[in-house]
Formats: structure tokens, sequence, C-alpha cells
């Protein structure tokens, strides 16, 4: 039996306590802090989401990562996309979850990476000009040693392949100064590594914005709800006002905007984009843990309306060829976006049972065999904050 398609879950690295998170936010700070403060903010809103199998888990843990794989083998998911940090001149962060996957061979289950190359500011917590880490690009010495390190994840068995070539998928691909000229750079090096080649994606900023025009092989498009920097802006601005701040304040308790899950599905999956498009799935959204009133909520998602979004992805994918049926999820466990795949206490295993019916019995492949046979052919998540 052929494989359907291949579903690729973003997955954020961001539970577990960090010298650069105490700094900004508190001792002891991770996304579960933001997760468990949480409180309704208008009638019908769903919040706090709590775990429920996995409980309120700290990825320092070898016993949790090996528990997820193996949830996620179960449902179907092929394969986890790690958030990759490298913020220029080797910086990078959040870096031992992946660090400790790739060195130890555990858990045996197919991966790859997002390099979420962007500045992270205060924007979700409410300090939008507070600069915490800068995204730079020094130059191509400092590609070279990026690469170095890709290059120890591309030789994995385990990591995710197209046609044989490791799969690296890049978040803000416009901000690459000299992208195609990066991108070519890198496909030499890997060329000189033995390696058959890459298989780059971005994520486009939106459908008019041709991948392959920019050096990549694929994408996805971003899935935008609102202006939302915008309407803070414009928020915050008659905030200020004397006479109006103070009735602005009171008045508005709800989140800055609350659109219709239902109403928004048709929209996510395009059908005439004229390069090799990846569709992107999610169960649902909700960034008010982090970013209170000025967040963004998908209202009255459930998974019968997640079926109907997964549905249209896949007969988007399914006009290529096995390998590159791609879904990408987003996300396995983004907690304080609402957009998780793991079972919380309201749904459990709803969505991810949505997914094994979708997805799973038509692809019985989405296991670690998938990468061993991919190794013959060659050597072997605003965003954050």
């Amino acid at each position: 039996m052929n494989c359907s398609v291949r579903a690729i879950a973003f997955y954020l690295p961001q539970f577990y306590p960090i010298p650069e998170n105490d700094q900004w936010w508190g001792r002891g700070f991770t996304e579960w802090t933001n997760v468990a403060k949480a409180r309704p903010l208008f009638r019908g809103h769903y919040q706090p989401h709590l775990p429920a199998d996995l409980g309120f888990y700290d990825l320092r843990l070898p016993e949790t990562r090996e528990a997820q794989a193996a949830m996620a083998r179960q449902y179907g998911i092929e394969a986890f996309c790690y958030w990759h940090y490298w913020f220029g001149n080797g910086v990078r962060i959040l870096e031992r979850v992946f660090d400790e996957v790739l060195a130890s061979g555990s858990p045996d289950f197919p991966f790859c990476l997002g390099w979420a190359n962007e500045t992270w500011t205060g924007i979700w917590h409410g300090a939008p000009n507070r600069i915490l880490i800068e995204q730079k690009y020094p130059g191509f010495e400092d590609y070279r040693r990026h690469f170095d390190f890709l290059l120890r994840a591309f030789l994995d068995r385990r990591y995710v392949r197209v046609d044989g070539k490791p799969l690296l998928f890049i978040y803000r691909p416009h901000h690459i100064p000299e992208c195609p000229r990066v991108l070519e750079f890198w496909r030499g090096l890997a060329a000189k590594a033995g390696l058959p080649g890459l298989h780059l994606v971005a994520l486009a900023p939106h459908a008019e914005w041709n991948p392959v025009e920019h050096g990549f092989d694929a994408g996805t498009i971003q899935i935008s709800f609102c202006p939302l920097r915008y309407l803070q802006r414009v928020r915050r601005k008659i905030e200020r006002q004397p006479l109006l701040g103070p009735l602005v304040r009171r008045m508005i308790h709800k989140p800055l905007y609350v659109h219709s899950y239902r109403e928004s599905i048709p929209g996510f999956t395009k059908r005439n984009v004229a390069w090799e498009y990846y569709p992107t799935v999610l169960p649902n959204w909700d960034n008010t843990p982090r970013s209170g009133r000025d967040g963004v909520v998908l209202a009255g998602s459930t998974p019968e309306l997640f079926r109907l979004h997964l549905r249209e992805a896949v007969a988007a994918a399914s006009r290529y060829d096995e390998d590159r049926r791609i879904i990408f999820v987003k996300s396995w466990n983004e907690w304080a976006e609402g957009n998780h795949l793991e079972p919380d206490r309201e749904s459990g295993h709803a969505y991810l049972e949505v997914l094994r019916d979708e997805i799973a019995v038509t692809c019985p492949t989405a296991q670690p065999a998938r990468s061993a046979t991919h190794s013959s052919a060659g050597i072997l998540t605003s965003h954050m904050a």
C-alpha cells in the first residue's frame, strides 16, 4: 500500500528552564508558566489548556521525549520538525533537547530541523519594542559554521529526506540577505560532504512569494488571521490618549482579535499555487496565554472541523509523488499558542484520532523505517518570544 501523505509536526523545545528565560521572565520560566496562568477572557473562551497524558513535562528527561515519539508514531505522525535557533556567530538557544536527541540516538523517531531565524522580542508579552536576542546574518563564514552544525543532523539515519535529500525548513526566508546565494552555498557544501543535495522548504509570507525564485525547492504559506501588529499599534495609540485611554482599558477585556475557526479554515489551504506547495494544518490557535488581550483566538475548533481542514490539505498534497506528499502540522506541542496535538484534558486524543483516521490508516510507512530507507540513498515551532 502506498503512503498517502507524510505528516511532519513542528516541535517546540521551550519546556525546560534556561538562564536566558530566567533573566527575561523570572527564575524557572518555561512555556508551562504561561499555560498555567491563562484564564478565559470572554464567554465560552476555552482556557487554560491543561495537558493530559504527558502532564507538565520537562524536556530534559529522555523518558518524556520517548513518550512523545511513541504517541506521535501511534497516531500517524511521520516526523518531528524541531525548531532550531541559530542567531549568527554561533549563538544558539534551547539547543539541549535536539543535541541530546542527536547524540543519544533516542528516540528512534524521524526528525528534521526548522531554522527559526527571527529576532526574539517581547511582543507576545506586552513589550513589542524590547529586543531579547537579535537574529543576525554575519556573512558566509557564519553560514559555513551553521552548515557544519546542520551536517551532523543531516547525516543521522533518522533525518527526513525527500528523494534522498535532507529536508531543511526555513521560517523567515525573506529575512536572509542574498538568500539564493546562501542556499546555493549550502548546496555546494552538501555536495562536498557527499550528500545528494538538499531539499529546502520555505515558509512563504504569502502566496505570491515564489520560493523557487528565491532558491528553494518547495514551500508552505504563512497562516495569518489579521494584521495583528497594526491593530496593536492602533489600540496602544488610543490607550495613550488622556481621555479615551482609561475608558478603552476598562471596556476592552477580550483578546485583540477573535475569529471563527470554522470560517477561517477554508482559506488556510491554497489550491492554485504555482510552485511546489506543502500545506500546513493547525488544530487550533489561541496565544492569549502569552499575550493576554493582545492575543489572537480562533474560536470554536472541534475535532470534526479539524477533519475537514485536514482533508483539504490531504487533497492538495496528493497531487505530488509519494516522497513529496508532505503536510506540516502546526504543531505537536505549542501549548501557549493553543495549537497542540498532544492530548489536553478537554479533548483527550480526539484530534490525534482524526489525524490517524485521515492519514495513518493509509500510511503504514509512517515509521522509523522510512528514514532508514532514505539513508541508503546517501550518507547517513514569533516565532517564540
